[in-house]
């Protein structure tokens, strides 16, 4: 079996898992509370470092075959720790995966892309879990992280945030986040003292108001509010923060009772129309609150023929000169717009 297709392979079943429900080496950085699951009952989860930078690829599956076999790989211009910021670009830019994923195969190609732009770059895996203690079905494969309560993975996100800024002398930093990266920022920004410690914070495919999972979760949801806990008992299978992202949740009316936005934050929200996770994707889109911008975008808008979906839209070249441009308060490249398919990704070759 060629390596592709062998890839191909493992991405499909983590794909069907998905749609049926970070320098400083240091193994464990943060461990939680066990407190959040929607159901009530959690556990703690850990944090660790992405270490010995993978190769720069341009396709989502060719990053979760390499993920697979090295799973705490740091992305490609992450985590060189001696890096220090200038004055064009003061901030650090911190990466968060989301569900079942990993700083590598999340962000092989959109890292180091940031990295040439002339940023420091940082990424870590958070919400790390195994089968028996509630992750979830899908961590039976290597490098599926994300797993833990939303909650703790913040804890464990500004954990991290502290020592970029310790690392690098910066005040604060900006965020790309993918799918649960979203939610976990502001959870973190809301609650867990992170108000003044990030500037922009771009999200791509983020579940900040949950997910209706193609009306899969939304029924979930539904009979859960009939008296049946049938989220609880699919908890165990599918990973406390997966049971978390769904509409409707206690999670999401305790981050979002106070609106959506935190002040000073520059917010660039990004939903793809193919995204078959974070659904219906316009659910990713921010109202502005006090003090807050928001930028919600549509990845297909001047761009039909990106066919990116909830995984491949960060192997998007549309979406590395978004994520450029916010970065760089509107001075950078004009969009790009290329062919992206489904589920393969390809950054724009194939």
């Amino acid at each position: 079996m060629s390596r592709t297709l062998g890839a191909a392979l493992c991405a499909g079943v983590t794909a069907l898992a998905v749609l049926s429900a970070g320098g400083v080496a240091r193994a464990d950085i943060g461990t939680g509370s066990g407190s959040g699951s929607d159901s009530g009952s959690a556990t703690a989860s850990v944090a660790s470092d992405a270490v010995g930078e993978g190769p720069e690829v341009t396709a989502y599956l060719a990053a979760f075959g390499y993920g697979l076999t090295h799973p705490d790989a740091a992305p490609p211009g992450a985590n060189r720790w001696n890096c220090r910021p200038g004055a064009e670009h003061p901030r650090p830019v911190v990466l968060l995966h989301g569900t079942w994923m990993n700083a590598y195969d999340s962000f092989a190609y959109l890292s180091p892309r940031i990295a040439r732009a002339g940023y420091c770059v940082f990424a870590f895996n958070y919400g790390r879990e195994n089968l028996l203690t509630g992750g979830g079905v899908g961590t039976v494969l290597p490098g599926r992280h994300g797993v833990g309560p939303m909650e703790d993975s913040a804890r464990q996100f500004g954990t991290f945030v502290d020592r970029v800024l310790a690392a690098t002398g910066a005040s604060a930093v900006d965020v790309v986040a993918h799918s649960q990266g979203g939610p976990v920022a502001s959870q973190y920004l809301k609650f867990e003292g992170g108000e003044g410690k990030i500037g922009k914070f771009i999200s791509f495919g983020a579940t900040n108001h949950g997910t209706s999972l193609m009306g899969i979760a939304a029924l979930g949801r539904a009979i859960n509010n009939l008296g049946l806990d049938i989220l609880g008992f699919y908890q165990p299978m599918l990973g406390q923060s997966n049971i978390q992202q769904v509409v409707g949740s206690s999670f999401y009316a305790r981050l979002n009772a106070t609106g959506d936005t935190v002040p000073g934050v520059d917010y660039t929200v990004v939903g793809t129309r193919h995204d078959e996770v974070s659904n219906p994707y316009q659910w990713t889109f921010l109202q502005a609150g006090p003090g807050a911008t928001v930028r919600n975008i549509t990845l297909q808008e001047g761009c039909e023929q990106d066919l990116s979906d909830h995984l491949t839209m960060l192997y998007s070249p549309r979406s590395a000169s978004i994520a450029l441009r916010a970065l760089g308060s509107g001075t950078s490249p004009e969009l790009d717009c290329a062919f992206n398919p489904w589920l393969i990704g390809g950054g724009g070759q194939l």
